[in-house]
């Protein structure tokens, strides 16, 4: 019981204190923070650039979040189901290294890319203070959602078909 709580305290903290500057508040409105970020496979993300004009969710999380394996596969099928549409998903991994990240992600089999934050510097830059957190990014790079830990297919559902309009 206390191993979950200790793991949520350690990443808070990880994401609170690292660095010069004090978390982002970002909020609904505000350009979604540009970054770089490896994929498993070793190429390079960089967003905007890669994403430019089409809608985007961002999705950060961890193999020890209890919610992240379920919500990521509810992702996955939205993704499958939009993808021909424009819809781009990544899952940003907040702190953990490629091995454990690999690992994870051929147990649950997404079909979207998973970009490395080892020191979590991105996560702090969109001010993610508890995982899982989900951005959903417009065609112009403005956050237009942010849902704060578990959510449904539903409402993933809901959201890209909003960012897809």
């Amino acid at each position: 019981m206390l191993r979950p709580l200790f793991l949520v305290f350690a990443v808070s903290v990880l994401l609170a204190a690292c660095g010069d500057a004090p978390p982002a508040k970002l909020n609904v409105g505000d350009p979604a923070p540009a970054f770089a970020a490896a994929r498993l496979d070793g190429s390079t993300a960089r967003f905007p650039a890669d994403f430019a004009g089409r809608p985007l969710v961002i999705r950060f999380w961890a193999d020890w979040c209890k919610f992240c394996e379920g919500e990521m596969k509810a992702i996955d099928a939205v993704y499958r189901r939009h993808r021909q549409e424009g819809l781009e998903v990544v899952a940003i991994n907040a702190g953990q290294d490629k091995a454990t990240v690999a690992a994870f992600v051929n147990k649950i089999g997404i079909g979207y890319p998973t970009l490395l934050d080892e020191d979590a510097a991105i996560a702090r830059r969109y001010g993610v203070a508890g995982l899982p957190t989900t951005y959903f990014v417009d065609r112009q790079g403005r956050v237009q959602a942010k849902q704060l830990g578990e959510a449904t297919e539903a409402l993933f559902e809901q959201r890209a078909t909003e960012l897809l309009r």
